[in-house]
């Protein structure tokens, strides 16, 4: 065995350890699987995370896009379901399947549509007396598509009814994760306000609903943390990769208090205490109604189903059972409207059939409106306040009222900008600190020992934040580069007291141990100068003093003493 310091081998692993943590795989291309959906016919097939996808019904797939245009080929476009029970008969939108599960009696046992309890009879006129016909029935309205699936694992074949329960990604070249600043996306700063002191708990919670608010709506890639600045003031920072500005704003700029009122009494407010389903994304009660011209453009009106709380549908109940009945030629309606507020504005207000007097009703129709120049403008609006609404709906209101304090947007084109100039600038760092070297020492020998250990420190500090999952936005990577630059000052000590030596009468262990007390010295220095940088700015620029601490701390323990080992002997 090659006979090497214990502190070069100690570096040999840390950046093995640090490779394999990286696990580079510059040659990844295509999509792999990131999620199946949990008893979906996909995840009864065995189907998992991380198989690279070649195919899908025998038609190559290259990127993310291609694989949902597949997939989308498979969906049924929604159709009016009528479904007769022995109590009523309920008509709405269907897609993928009947919305409702029976037991062997036909009796409803859970549906987003029907009431619990009551008998299937029929189904778009035909009649249902046993489980046999109802999947029949099923079949006939739900025709299955055979499904194909090649991926690096084996092929898969089977039979499924609208979407799979397949979501993919583009397969990733490292593990390394990279940050708003790198990839795109919006990074807002928050700041509660309240009139009396704020407590973590209650900053908590504001997070806990927020997070909540913003994975309903469908947002990837969301970090959602508290952060503290100096004074001791209190913020919520979120950092959305792939989200613009304008949609995040809308999104988490109000508190979204939702109020449901008929006249002056509160039938629901927006949350799961009230609220116990919303459609969503499901075009079988969920979508757009219909959109009409008009004179200063279009307006679009969307709707979809929800379900409420018994206690809900008592207050309606309740509000209801003594309002008049208004006969008209469209319907009978009652007297007075379910009016729908969003932080006290009225959003809109809906009539209520004669039906509903008096009545528990747990399943309603929400609608609201969209307006634009054209109707795709009308469509896009509606929709985008159709899941604003419905969002908040799920989550509820925030219980704490917010401030912007800082709302920033990149595009991913210049994330790509950013890369590429960092990159430039750390390889001319490199090439600069090369010729300064040459120039001051005149020898490669010691020359080459130092850029092999600034490369080094680069990758173990990479191969730490990879193992840690920490975003590597700009202020991480200008963090990397000061670490580097202190190693590199530190590097220099140890030559200088090394070559200063020659000419005084010290032992090889004393020129060591005065230059690593001067390296300690100034690590010490450096990581006491980070520490309020890490809630400096409300933790904007917390990656920088972080990695910088993690930066300084691999040389000093690790490349540094393998740096001595070297020099010991080349200069010893």
């Amino acid at each position: 065995m090659l006979k090497l310091p214990m502190r070069i081998w100690i570096l040999i692993v840390f950046l093995i350890l640090s490779v394999i943590a990286i696990s580079p795989n510059p040659f990844a291309k295509g999509i792999v699987i990131s999620s199946v959906n949990a008893g979906s016919q996909a995840d009864l097939e065995g189907i998992n995370p991380g198989e690279r996808v070649f195919e899908v019904n025998r038609i190559t797939i290259e990127s993310v896009a291609d694989f949902n245009l597949e997939v989308n080929k498979l969906k049924i476009p929604p159709f009016l379901l009528e479904v007769k029970t022995d109590k009523e008969t309920y008509r709405y939108n269907a897609t993928q399947d009947f919305g409702f599960k029976v037991d062997e009696n036909l009796t409803v046992i859970y549906s987003d549509y029907i009431k619990v309890r009551d008998k299937i009879l029929e189904i778009n006129n035909e009649k249902i007396e046993t489980l046999d016909e109802l999947n029949k029935v099923e079949e006939k309205l739900f025709p299955k598509n055979k499904f194909v699936l090649k991926t690096d694992k084996k092929e898969y074949a089977f039979l499924v009814s609208g979407d799979p329960g397949i979501k993919v990604e583009k397969a990733k070249k490292t593990n390394l994760i990279t940050g708003l600043d790198l990839q795109g996306g919006t990074r807002v700063l928050i700041q509660p306000v309240s009139d009396s002191e704020i407590t973590d708990k209650q900053v908590s919670d504001l997070i806990h609903v927020m997070e909540n608010r913003l994975n309903v709506f469908g947002l990837s890639d969301l970090k959602i943390r508290q952060a503290n600045d100096l004074e001791g003031k209190k913020f919520v920072l979120i950092e959305i990769a792939g989200v613009g500005r304008e949609e995040v704003e809308d999104l988490i700029g109000k508190q979204g208090r939702f109020e449901a009122k008929i006249g002056e009494d509160l039938v629901f407010n927006g949350g799961e205490k009230d609220v116990v389903f919303v459609c969503r994304d499901d075009g079988s009660c969920s979508g757009i109604k219909g959109c009409f011209s008009e004179a200063q453009g279009y307006s679009c009106q969307f709707q979809f189903q929800i379900t409420l709380s018994n206690e809900a549908a008592a207050r309606q109940a309740n509000a209801t059972k003594d309002l008049e009945i208004n006969f008209t030629e469209t319907g009978d309606y009652l007297e007075k409207n379910l009016d729908l507020y969003l932080d006290d504005k009225l959003v809109d207000s809906l009539r209520i059939g004669s039906d509903l007097k008096g009545r528990e009703a747990t399943s309603i129709v929400i609608s609201g409106p969209g307006f634009g120049g054209t109707e795709e403008a009308a469509v896009d609006d509606a929709l985008k306040n159709m899941n604003q609404l419905q969002t908040i709906l799920i989550t509820g209101s925030l219980p704490l009222d917010i401030e912007i304090v800082k709302l920033d947007s990149i595009s991913p084109t210049l994330g790509e900008g950013f890369i590429k100039n960092l990159t430039f600038i750390i390889i001319l760092a490199i090439i600069a600190v090369t010729l300064i070297l040459i120039l001051r020492y005149k020898k490669l020998k010691i020359v080459i020992p130092v850029l092999i250990t600034i490369l080094s420190e680069i990758l173990i500090t990479l191969g730490v934040a990879a193992f840690i999952k920490w975003n590597l936005d700009i202020v991480s990577l200008a963090g990397i580069i000061a670490a580097v630059g202190t190693g590199v000052d530190d590097q220099i000590i140890m030559i200088d007291e090394i070559l200063k030596g020659k000419t005084e009468y010290t032992s090889w262990k004393e020129k060591i141990k005065r230059a690593f007390f001067i390296i300690m010295a100034a690590y010490a220095t450096t990581v006491a100068a980070m520490i309020p940088l890490i809630w400096a700015g409300a933790g904007l620029v917390r990656g920088f003093a972080v990695l910088t601490i993690i930066g300084v701390t691999i040389g000093v323990f690790i490349t540094r003493p393998a740096f001595a080992a070297v020099s010991e002997k080349l200069f010893g």
